[in-house]
């Protein structure tokens, strides 16, 4: 597919990009097909991120991945680090990057396993931070399918329209990202630790007036 260039400037940031779809630039397939439920067990098997596991902003949290064995005859596509998993189905469609996993792990089957091309110039954190932001969503909704649960098929996530800046500029993007959610994080906290001050004045007073907190 012919690509677009496509230049603005943004703050500090100037951005000058090219049109892509995604298939160009990612492999893109399903999570590893399990025959039956998925069963848990206690010793062996290896770890399979459902999304329960996955949260856009952190990533994977693999301390709470179940482990199974893999039941299927399909050869398992592993997960590495820096590949991206995408939710594709629910009230919010979401992507996140895989930090390094403890054991070979897989994804389950209703997620989708993307992983850069190589010799793509597409930097793997962009590209979850990029699928996360309201033009891709739109795109994906616009996409959905199903009545009682939306869902986006592998071949609208291929048909996807990505800009890609130069390297640089996309680790730059990914930095301000990681900076806005760790201010969030520190906002967070102070609002909660504000909120809890409040309400212990709040039962000081009740207990100075002989109110019931019970």
């Amino acid at each position: 597919m012919p690509t677009r260039r496509l230049s603005s400037k943004i703050g500090f940031i100037v951005i000058d990009a090219k049109e892509h779809r995604l298939a160009d630039l990612a492999a893109i397939r399903s999570g590893y097909p399990f025959r039956g439920a998925l069963t848990e067990v206690h010793s062996g098997g290896v770890p399979v991120v459902q999304m329960k596991d996955i949260d856009p902003a952190l990533g994977v949290e693999w301390s709470g991945v179940l482990r199974a064995e893999l039941t299927g005859r399909k050869e398992p596509d592993w997960l590495h680090a820096h590949d991206v998993l995408f939710v594709p189905r629910g009230q919010r469609f979401f992507a996140a990057c895989v930090s390094p996993p403890p054991d070979p792990a897989v994804c389950g089957p209703h997620l989708m396993h993307l992983r850069v091309r190589p010799g793509s110039s597409l930097v793997p954190a962009f590209l979850a931070w990029q699928i996360n932001q309201p033009p891709i969503q739109k795109q994906l909704r616009v996409a959905a399918e199903g009545t009682n649960q939306l869902s986006v098929r592998i071949a609208e996530i291929e048909a996807l329209n990505l800009a890609l800046p130069p390297v640089e500029h996309q680790l730059r993007i990914v930095a301000l990202a990681e900076a806005a959610a760790r201010e969030r994080h520190i906002l967070s906290r102070l609002i909660l630790n504000r909120e809890q001050e409040l309400a212990a004045i709040a039962g000081e007073l009740a207990r100075a007036a002989g109110i019931d907190q019970a």
